[in-house]
């Protein structure tokens, strides 16, 4: 390791203005005007991919396409090792609000400022420099390597399940390897063992065939945004619990020492709360914040829509009224029974006078890890070496469905490794991303490769 850490050492400006040129092309893959751009990225990816060592194909699916790196000469008899990313980015608006442009990185205070410099070009781009450091300095890598980047990642994913499906062969696999998350603090280096997953639906309730005079009709004809604000308010019991019947039933409960190690870690609740700058913090009751972020089960109410909402009165009594709302998921919870159950239960709460209509959006699957393995075991190894401290083991409140996806259609575990920071404004304005971690955590996936091989061979 000593050649091609000085190797990285020599090339970090290089590793460094490529980053930039990658954050330069502003592959939003939910604006179909940036489609030539996002299919831009794809290919400078793949030319990246070639010149670091890796055979490297742009393939085409129904939206854009999947770059696909391989480097296979360890032999039949190595493990192999998936890395997933993604090369699409989230918009950038509002624009007013970044310090610099979204599209022109600019390093300010050790931080690299762009859109995708946190989520995930620059987190995806550490596997790629890692690789050719590797391929320069020892002319090998531990073990076989498949990079699978896609460029739909920030809009749901919806043509990576069939992709690997129908790749299934190629992209076999004794391990994914995933860098799209962050770590629990600066310098403290992070492993996640779950993964929420999420039902989300759209509550549609009518009434009138049109929206009506509240002074000539109200009192007498039912109003849809007063009904469906009651029925929102049947969601939750008075201590923050899910009311929903049914709704635990698929919950698997924590052990009490996972329950001790998230408690044990360093967190400031207050600090939390000034943060977010809200009053006070609230959840269900007899669970800690991070357990509340982590491991519990959530319903919130995401969005909603009814009558006059513009400037100045007008008195009107809404025909409709809306409310997007999601859930967050833990094992062995699916998206499906939620949305199922809910729908149960508005259509058990709303009054007869109402019409009620419940849309499934979207959903994925929540993800659970055996920390106690080979792969965390190989992952801290590397991590301690590069960031000079043990990892701590941490949950994720959000979503990343393709977890689950890979594990189930490839048979193979996955490793989430990931190196942003807490507040680095993935999807806001002024998204940012330390140089530091950029360069060690290239360092540490250099390392990371061989103690996988490692273990997977002596497992094998």
């Amino acid at each position: 390791m000593t050649d091609t850490v000085a190797y990285l050492d020599a090339h970090r400006e290089r590793n460094l203005e490529e980053l930039f040129d990658f954050l330069r092309i502003p592959s939003v893959s939910a604006k179909s005007d940036h489609d030539a751009e996002t299919a831009r990225a794809a290919n400078w990816l793949a030319d990246r991919m070639r010149e670091a060592g890796l055979g490297a194909e742009v393939l085409p699916t129904d939206g854009h396409p999947v770059v696909l790196g391989e480097w296979r000469e360890a032999g039949p008899d190595a493990p192999t090792i998936l890395i997933y990313g993604h090369y699409d980015v989230q918009p950038a608006e509002p624009l007013e609000l970044w310090s610099s442009p979204a599209f022109e990185p600019e390093i300010r205070d050790g931080r690299v400022y762009a859109r995708g410099s946190a989520d995930d070009k620059g987190q995806l781009y550490m596997h790629v420099k890692a690789i050719q450091a590797l391929l320069e300095t020892t002319g090998s890598l531990p073990a076989n390597v498949v990079v699978v980047a896609e460029g739909e990642e920030e809009v749901g994913s919806p043509n990576l399940v069939p992709f690997v499906e129908r790749m299934r062969d190629r992209l076999a696999a004794d391990v994914v390897v995933i860098s799209d998350s962050a770590m629990f603090a600066p310098g403290q280096p992070s492993l996640l063992f779950s993964l929420r997953g999420l039902a989300y639906v759209e509550v549609h309730v009518s009434a009138a065939k049109g929206d009506l005079h509240s002074g000539a009709y109200g009192g007498a004809v039912p109003n849809p945004a007063t009904e469906l604000a009651r029925m929102l308010t049947t969601l939750h019991d008075a201590a923050g619990r899910i009311a929903i019947p049914g709704f635990y039933d698929d919950v698997v409960e924590w052990s009490e020492e996972t329950r001790s190690a998230i408690r044990a870690l360093d967190f400031d609740e207050e600090e939390f709360r000034a943060g977010v700058g809200s009053p006070g913090l609230h959840g269900e009751a007899g669970y800690s914040t991070l357990e509340r972020l982590w491991i519990r089960p959530t319903c919130e109410v995401n969005g909603l829509l009814s009558g006059w909402t513009g400037e100045g009165a007008k008195t009107v009594l809404p025909a409709k009224a809306m409310a997007k709302v999601s859930f967050r998921l833990v094992p062995d919870q699916s998206p499906a029974r939620v949305a199922e159950l809910m729908e149960a239960h508005l259509r058990e709460v709303a009054p007869p006078w109402v019409r009620v209509e419940v849309k499934e959006l979207h959903g994925g699957n929540p993800w659970k890890a055996d920390p106690s393995g080979p792969l965390f075991e190989a992952a801290s190894v590397a991590l301690e070496e590069a960031f000079g401290r043990a990892p701590v083991i941490v949950g994720e409140g959000g979503s990343i469905p393709i977890v689950g996806d890979f594990e189930r259609i490839l048979g193979c575990p996955a490793l989430l490794v990931g190196f942003a920071l807490p507040g680095c404004n993935m999807h806001a304005p002024d998204e940012w991303f330390t140089v530091e971690n950029y360069e060690r955590g290239t360092t540490s996936l250099c390392r990371l490769y061989g103690e996988l091989a490692e273990r997977l061979g002596s497992a094998g």
